[in-house]
């Protein structure tokens, strides 16, 4: 008599082996004749209660690799270096250490609320081989295909995909190497030499806030709303708002501004995006600098009253109106004669960008003016709102040349500093 664990062995095997089958029949079903290629689909899918799922790593025309399949190979990481038994390691810009993943027909198991899946790493090989230039027109194409019981659907394309693009997407942010990006210049701004108008190295700042010499007090305050806005996501989507926060800086030459920069993105783990605005050519520009900002990142103008004259344009277009009024043919004339001339990004264009409508294109991104000379700025461009947090950086209290001391010298070396 056959026992009950026996008779589950044998049809985990038939199972098992039935989705071998079906696997090879996908990988190798053009090279069979079409007709027969209808009848064994209806064949599999009559009796297979499994749905399989295809994510290519380039679809249609698009040149560059599907954000989807990203996010599920950096989700795959994890559980592939536990599990697969064959596996690639490569060596990723982006990342700070070695990255394995799951090799070319490998397949691991993976849970979600109970429910038992199966990831499997493919590509399909066309019989014409051809050389494009392309990726997405290589003649390998890569993709991952999840499999599991048809019963699960409205759980895994509702709730299990959702999490496992936002784990892959916040495994990428957790393992990448953090960037200081700035603007090239606008000659440079061609599809052939270049297709973003950032260039970076990685950021490696030691600055942080416990080597800041200032007021402990109120180097607190500035951590505190700085955490609580990397929390902040369901409070800003809640009153309506973009998910960013301007900060100003400002105070005598040599206080530590750049280095609060530094601080902040190393305490919140940001990229850092330095925006020379003598470099931008227009308005224009500047929003599409802006649409190339990732999230999770610090925009930084230092020294904004030197980078533009943005302090005198709104007096210098009211005189343009008056001399309109009075002679408005000479004006016009004058007006066609400058045309000729660079545009420059303006005072309103710079307000767009940090609260106009441009500024929902993205998330979680702080905008950071320095300057040295607070009382040159328009109002408007450092009102509430707009700057959130005004911070003046003076030189160094008593306070502060404490904390500058305990970097270099060993306190408890020196009994007596503390009492000076």
């Amino acid at each position: 008599m056959v026992s009950l664990g026996e008779t589950w062995a044998g049809a985990g095997s038939t199972i098992a082996a039935g989705m071998f089958l079906y696997t090879m029949f996908q990988q190798y079903s053009h090279l069979l004749p079409h007709q027969f290629q209808v009848y064994t689909r209806w064949f599999f899918n009559f009796f297979n209660p499994y749905i399989s799922i295809s994510f290519y790593e380039y679809t249609g025309d698009r040149y560059e690799r599907s954000p989807v399949y990203a996010d599920i190979e950096t989700y795959l990481t994890s559980n592939s270096s536990q599990l697969a038994k064959r596996l690639k390691a490569d060596v990723v810009d982006d990342s700070k250490d070695l990255v394995f993943s799951m090799d070319d027909y490998e397949e691991i198991t993976d849970s979600y609320k109970g429910v038992e899946l199966w990831w499997a790493s493919c590509q399909s090989v066309p019989i014409s081989q051809t050389i494009s230039l392309y990726a997405s027109d290589a003649s390998e194409r890569r993709y991952y295909t999840l499999s599991f019981h048809y019963k699960h659907r409205k759980l895994i394309t509702e709730s299990y995909l959702k999490h496992v693009r936002e784990q892959g997407k916040k495994m990428k942010i957790e393992n990448r190497l953090r960037k200081l990006y700035t603007n090239n210049e606008t000659e440079n701004w061609s599809s052939h030499q270049s297709k973003s108008m950032w260039s970076h190295v990685a950021f490696e700042h030691p600055s942080t806030f416990e080597k800041l010499a200032m007021d402990p007090v109120k180097k607190q305050e500035i951590v505190d709303d700085l955490i609580a806005f990397n929390k902040g996501k369901d409070y800003y989507a809640k009153v309506g708002k973009a998910w960013k926060r301007g900060y100003l800086l400002y105070g005598p030459p040599g206080t530590g501004k750049s280095s609060m920069v530094a601080a902040m993105a190393n305490l919140l783990d940001y990229d850092v995006y330095d925006l020379e605005l003598t470099s931008v050519k227009n308005n224009n520009e500047l929003k599409k600098l802006f649409i190339e900002v990732s999230s999770k990142s610090i925009i930084v103008i230092e020294d904004i009253d030197c980078s533009l004259d943005l302090t005198g344009q709104r007096k210098e277009e009211e005189k343009k109106e008056d001399a309109k009024a009075k002679n408005p043919i000479a004006q016009l004339v004058k007006d066609e004669e400058s045309s000729g001339d660079d545009s420059k990004v303006t005072l309103s264009g710079l307000l767009n960008f940090i609260d106009g409508l441009w500024s929902s294109c993205g998330e979680e991104r702080l905008i950071v003016f320095t300057t040295n000379h607070v009382n040159k700025l328009d109002p408007a461009l450092i009102r509430r709102g707009r700057m959130d947090k005004h911070i003046e950086l003076s030189y160094c209290c008593f306070e502060g040349f404490k904390v500058l001391a305990k970097n270099y010298l060993d306190l408890d070396s020196h009994p007596t500093f503390e009492t000076i």
